[in-house]
């Protein structure tokens, strides 16, 4: 005990001493003042004052994550003012984190500021209305999103809901949802949810109407998932587990009266191929045909394929880019990929005849789009990988332009995958591996300085991140086993734990848990056995599903990515879909258990959900 205080006082008076170099600068920072810790709401602006005194102080010095951030020429980020402070003008959730200051010449005394940045509630409810007939139970879901985590309440037309028994009435997972287990006439009304912290609070209405013969006259064409298989689309209504639509090979495209998928040359017999597809704000559906060098359009009010647009040679891989409403394809133009492009559709959710503009990137192996979700609706640059490069190519998804470049070489990183949480706005790059050893460890770079930080600890493998930007999960390739790391309101990046039960690693797909609000579970598929494995984050708690059948064979997928896909139906849904080699299961995420299997769905590794239309 005496020898740690005798150490402590030591190191305080060794700190004094070495700040009075020859009794000019004297510097001095007082012990409460080491670390600073500062909470400011999103959108607003933040000053962090550096603590440092001292007669003749020399200029203060700011760093976040090691960079220094006084000479970065930032947008966001000045530190003008002659006292030394750090000026944050409209503060988002990426500048959370650390910021230490010191003086020029002196890094040994510095300040360590702790920013917080506290997002008001943002809500969704689901459904926002819905009949139902007396007797029968119904759910209403209300999610909501925040920093800190919102508190959930609930209101029957205006007035306070007072359960009436555990069984007709029950709040689930921290109000998350609300459910009636027999439903009366009584039982009519709206029912806000009010979601509330420290910064603020949002509600929104969810409608229920208990009336005879409640059911739908009119069938719903949302709440399925569209699977693209060797035998054309199938649309699936996953709780009924009913093929609502077949769109068979020869079936026509509407603009140009082509068969979908037409007869090939010495493809026989005649079947489909598709590489990728994309959910165009629930009104569209773009999947790419490799061979026929085009992508489809398949409209989901008509559930009819509206258009063929082409692309170069082999279009493989697409993304939406939901701030800017464009679809962006690789195309590799052959199957060695020796002439890989990039192209955008453009206003891809209107209904007019659709075109794709070829960008002016050349050689490029891969692309990254950060997603968007409740807090982050606008994203501003892509990023683009370029054939064994040791950098990543920020790009304007407005102009197409080219930003900047950011340099891997120090660490011989080859760029093969990215992922973004916007909490501290962290960017996690898998690197190539040259070897069957060891992969390199991933690297983080900072969005704030568009700085490499170093290497993700000894994490290998790509990064898969939660929604809400909370989790990072990697499967390990060398164990197999998923290594999970949280990102704390604080913004620091830690390691969680590690999911015991080993997988190698197709897909990974995250649910929102059906037990706590603000947590998720994560499902997982294998790339070679029948496995799915099922993981709490919160808990670390695991289930495995075991015999889903084979699934594709890697080689039978030649497209990149995952040869055995798992797809949620979103964020209110408990159904996921995971195809085997030749059948299709659905699975109730709820419960963790195989729902049913649709045979006959050869090669349906090709999904897409659409939610309510």
């Amino acid at each position: 005990m005496g020898f740690g205080r005798g150490a402590k006082s030591m190191e305080k008076a060794d700190r004094r001493r070495r700040f009075r170099k020859a009794e000019v600068v004297q510097l001095s920072l007082a012990e409460d003042q080491w670390i600073s810790v500062s909470t400011v709401t999103v959108g607003l602006s933040a000053v962090l004052t550096c603590a440092i005194q001292g007669t003749l102080r020399p200029p203060i010095i700011w760093k976040r994550n090691g960079i220094i951030l006084n000479f970065l020429d930032l947008e966001d980020i000045n530190d003008f003012g002659d006292d030394g402070s750090l000026y944050i003008t409209k503060v988002t959730t990426i500048h959370m984190g650390n910021y230490s200051c010191h003086a020029y010449g002196y890094e040994d005394l510095y300040q360590t500021h702790v920013l917080q940045v506290n997002v008001p509630p943002v809500i969704l409810v689901y459904p926002e209305t819905q009949a139902q007939e007396p007797g029968v139970s119904a759910s209403l879901h209300c999610h909501a999103d925040g920093i800190p985590n919102p508190k959930l309440l609930w209101l029957k037309n205006g007035m306070d809901l007072l359960p009436r028994s555990s069984t007709q009435l029950a709040l689930i997972a921290n109000g998350s949802e609300l459910f009636i287990g027999s439903v009366r006439y009584e039982d009519t009304g709206a029912y806000t949810c009010i979601a509330k912290n420290e910064v603020g609070v949002d509600e929104d209405i969810s409608s229920l109407f208990v009336e005879d013969s409640a059911k739908k006259t009119r069938l719903s064409v949302g709440n399925m998932f569209y699977v693209f298989s060797d035998e054309g689309i199938t649309v699936l209504q996953p709780s009924e587990c009913e093929i609502r639509k077949h769109m068979q090979r020869a079936e026509r495209i509407v603009a140009t009266y082509e068969e979908m998928c037409p007869k090939g040359e010495g493809v026989s017999p005649q079947h489909c191929v598709w590489s990728s597809a994309v959910n165009v704000r629930d009104k569209y559906i773009y999947v790419t045909q490799p061979l026929l060098s085009r992508l489809l359009v398949v409209d989901v009010q008509t559930q009819k394929v509206v258009q063929a647009v082409t692309t170069d040679s082999f279009p493989v891989k697409m993304l939406y880019d939901k701030s800017h409403d464009q679809v962006w394809v690789l195309t590799w133009g052959d199957m060695d990929r020796t002439h890989p492009t990039l192209q955008v559709i453009p206003q891809a959710s209107v209904g007019e005849v659709h075109h794709a503009i070829r960008t002016t990137f050349q050689r490029v192996s891969d692309f990254f789009i950060p997603p968007t979700n409740l807090i982050i609706t606008h994203v501003r640059f892509a990023f683009v990988f370029l054939k064994n490069e040791p950098a990543v190519h920020k790009i304007d998804l407005e102009t197409f332009h080219r930003v900047k470049t950011i340099s891997l070489k120090n660490y011989s990183c080859i760029p093969v995958s990215m992922a973004y949480t916007h909490l501290s706005g962290f960017y996690f790059v898998q690197c190539e591996s040259k070897s069957h050893l060891k992969a390199p460890p991933q690297l983080l770079i900072d969005s704030v300085t568009d700085a490499v930080i170093g290497p993700n600890l000894n994490i290998t493998g790509q990064a898969f991140v939660s929604p809400d930007g909370r989790y990072i999960v990697t499967p390990d390739p060398q164990s197999s086993k998923l290594i999970v790391q949280t990102v704390s309101f604080q913004g620091e990046l830690g390691l969680n734990q590690e999911v015991d039960e080993p997988i190698a690693v197709s897909d990974l797909a995250f649910q929102p848990s059906f037990t706590e609000s603000n947590q998720h579970v994560v499902v997982a598929t294998s790339s070679s056995g029948t496995d799915l494995l099922f993981a709490d984050l919160s808990s670390g708690r695991t289930e495995v599903l075991r015999s889903l059948k084979e699934p594709l064979a890697p080689r039978a997928w030649p497209w990149g990515g995952p040869n055995r896909v798992v797809v949620s139906s979103g964020l209110f849904g408990q159904y996921l879909v995971t195809p085997s080699a030749e059948s299709l299961f659905v699975l109730n995420g709820k419960q963790r258990t195989p729902h049913c299997e649709v045979s006959d769905i050869k090669r349906g590794n090709t999904v897409v959900w659409v939610g309510e239309v």
